[in-house]
This record gives structure tokens, sequence and C-alpha cells, in this order.
């Protein structure tokens, strides 16, 4: 708020702390925090509810974890049931997103995420039980694959992040109807970013030009 942004998200994807608490997977707890759904949920509500108590009328968003992609992981069916809790206990938007650090690794949802739009599926059946925004998120490269994402009802708003890191321009670009000059994020690059940043490395994109790539590892050289 002090920063001037218009709003905050907690992270509840990925298999970070928030998912954990709700996943039947990583939840073995046998207090009141563990078990069935409803107590796997009450550690991810509170802290929605204690942020909104402290930031009052700051919309405080959530990212979703919709299905973990592993056998014994956390599924829609469970998953749209906590969408519907977040949004009573006043998450202000929900971003939409599949998988963990755990599930992309797999051979399959590594082919899986190489497939435009690839979670708007997610996106679509948490919307049909919430009334706030849902944004769609996973490999929305072209101006064509986030319109049609809206066209169809499958989310109110898309979420963008390679994309930005490969062409910060991309949206600007896309509303210009210059996609022709877009640096597109490679989906067959192997994950070069993602895997700098698990390396503690800074990262760069390997589809920046190689004057850009030298001036952005100077920095931290």
């Amino acid at each position: 708020m002090d920063a001037g942004f218009d709003m905050v998200e907690l992270h509840g994807g990925t298999g970070y702390l928030l998912s954990e608490f709700v996943s039947p997977r990583t939840n073995k707890r046998t207090d009141k925090f563990g078990g069935n759904l409803a107590d796997r949920m009450k550690f991810p509500l509170s802290v929605l509810s204690a942020v909104k108590a402290e930031v009052g009328g700051f919309p405080v968003g959530y990212r979703f974890l919709a299905d973990e992609y592993l056998p014994d992981g956390l599924k829609l069916e469970e998953s749209v049931e906590f969408a519907e809790s977040l949004v009573r206990s006043g998450a202000a938007y929900l971003s939409v997103m599949g998988g963990t650090y755990e599930s992309f690794a797999l051979p399959e949802i590594i082919e899986r995420s190489k497939t435009e739009a690839y979670m708007a599926d997610l996106a679509a059946a948490v919307k049909k039980h919430v009334e706030v925004p849902v944004i769609a998120a996973g490999r929305i490269a072209t101006g064509a694959v986030a319109e049609n994402i809206l066209k169809k009802g499958q989310a109110d708003l898309v979420g963008l992040a390679r994309v930005l890191w490969a062409d910060p321009e991309w949206p600007q670009k896309v509303r210009e109807s210059r996609e022709k000059e877009i640096v597109p994020c490679d989906p067959e690059c192997g994950d070069v970013c993602m895997k700098l940043l698990m390396e503690g490395k800074p990262a760069f994109c390997q589809q920046w030009s190689s004057e850009k790539t030298r001036r952005f590892k100077d920095l931290f050289e």
C-alpha cells in the first residue's frame, strides 16, 4: 500500500506454504489444521482474514492452486470448494494455476506445459463456482490466445509472466498489432530462466540478444 500498488496477492500456489496446508498429499497433520478439507483450509483462510484485517479495504487476491497434477494431490473436486471459501472470506480475485515444483518436473507435465493456454481449463472450472474475477495463466504467448480465453469466458483476465520476461513490451506490441516484433518465450528452451532461479543464480532469457544478456550478466559480476 505504501509503495503505491493497487492490490496485493497471497501466493497459495506452486506448492508453497498456503497450498501445502490445503493439499492432502503434504498435509498429514493430526491437529485442527489437518484431516478433512474443511480443516486443511483453516490456515490459508486465517492468513487471508488476518491480512485483510490489517489492510482494510485494500484488495487482497489469491494465487490459487486448482490441481497439483499429482495422483494423491489436490484436485478440482476439492479445490473449487476451497475457492468458494476464499471468496466468502473476502478474496478480491483468484489467479488460477496448476502444478507444483514437484509435478513440474514430470515428463507429462513438461510436455503439457508446451501447449498454449494449458491451464485455462482450470480457470474455467473455478470460474463456474465464484463471482469474483478469475485470472488464467499458463503459456499465454500471443494476443490471439489471450483474446480467445476471454471470449470463451474461461477467465476475466490473463496473467503473464515468462512472456514479459522475454519481452517486457509484449502488451504494448499486442495492443498496437505489432506481434511480429515480439521476442517470444521459447517453450523448447528447457526452462533456462526457472533453472537459474532454482540454483540461486541471476536469471536471464535465452531469447534475449547477446548484447542484452551480456549487460544483464555484468550487473551481477
